[in-house]
């Protein structure tokens, strides 16, 4: 069973915004986007007549339903669907408790932490830039830039040129190196995403 919470302002504001919609609607989707295990987004969709999955996990709260595809099932333990209200109309947010950090095990991942703490990270420590290993999965390296890393307009020329390229040389199991960081966030966001 999926723990998930709607306060009251959402599921009336979830009603009203049905009773207004043209075709009938049978309930609302929470999707979890993941970047990684670390980095989730959530959005939410009406769901219509035939926007139903076999896969679904559907949880009945008497107004309406919410559905939850399996892919988003695992970051769902937790959530909270609130709306707030304010003068230009209002708006949904949903809190979510973090993900449990994945526990790296394995050669792969034991490899990727040397070389990012003994080489890496070094290397950006003069620029005041550091990396953190967030996951391997199907030799996909998910890394997570930091200090003066984070929002560098030149971020992507570091992973690209300098971070993948060292991995992958050091590594040749890897065959990707994904920047999951939010850049947006942090004292220096100057890193726009195209």
């Amino acid at each position: 069973m999926l723990n998930i919470s709607i306060t009251e302002p959402a599921r009336r504001k979830i009603v009203e915004l049905m009773g207004q919609m043209e075709q009938p609607v049978k309930g609302l989707r929470i999707l979890a986007h993941a970047r990684s295990p670390l980095n989730v987004e959530y959005s939410l969709a009406f769901v219509y007549e035939d926007e139903t999955y076999l896969d679904d996990t559907i949880l009945d709260l008497g107004d309406f339903q919410v559905y939850v595809d399996a892919e988003s099932v695992p970051f769902m333990d937790g959530v909270v669907l609130d709306f707030l209200d304010n003068p230009l109309g209002g708006n949904f947010r949903i809190d979510a408790p973090p993900p449990p950090a994945p526990r790296l095990e394995g050669p792969l991942a034991e490899k990727l932490h040397q070389l990012i703490q003994e080489q890496i990270n070094p290397a950006l420590a003069s620029h005041g830039g550091y990396v953190q290993l967030i996951d391997v999965k199907d030799n996909v390296a998910y890394i997570e830039l930091g200090g003066g890393c984070q929002g560098c307009g030149l971020a992507n020329v570091t992973l690209k040129r300098g971070i993948e390229v060292m991995i992958k040389r050091s590594i040749p199991e890897i065959k990707e190196v994904l920047d999951v960081t939010d850049h947006a966030r942090g004292t220096n966001p100057y890193y726009k995403r195209s």
